[in-house]
């Protein structure tokens, strides 16, 4: 497996797994109140930068392991490029979102909710799409 493919898996499960613990503690607190009422600054940033520092560790980790090391050849720059293309779509989205968002004057709890959703929804697509070009090719356009 390419040094590229395993930082696209690392990127889709820390991804995963961080945003779902985002929303089982913001969830978690909830209780009957309103959700948009719920405490979630905190959480948000922790889970930012617990995913931040997991994605590194994990990607230093990924290159150790690798036994041909760093090194991409212009197919693995096609994928990732590719890739990142089409993850790039959901940040638009959430920036429009958000923008959209602030215009119609909503709260701060789900601008700031969307924003990460696209966010990782973002990370998930990109690193979907990396994996499949991987695995079964991909169109070179």
């Amino acid at each position: 497996m390419a040094y590229e493919e395993k930082r696209a898996w690392i990127m889709l499960v820390v991804a995963v797994v961080a945003y779902v613990g985002y929303l089982v503690a913001v969830l978690g607190r909830a209780g009957d109140a309103p959700l948009a009422e719920v405490p979630y600054a905190a959480g948000l940033l922790w889970s930012i930068g617990a995913s931040i520092v997991a994605g590194i560790v994990l990607g230093i980790v990924a290159g150790i392991a690798s036994p041909r090391g760093r090194r991409t050849d212009e197919r693995d720059r096609e994928i990732v490029r590719f890739g990142e293309n089409i993850g790039q779509s959901f940040v638009v989205i959430g920036g429009v979102a958000a923008l959209l968002m602030a215009i119609f004057e909503v709260g701060y709890f789900w601008i700031a909710n969307v924003v990460y959703l696209c966010f990782v929804l973002s990370a998930v697509l990109g690193s979907i799409a990396k994996v499949v070009a991987y695995r079964w090719g991909f169109q070179r356009w």
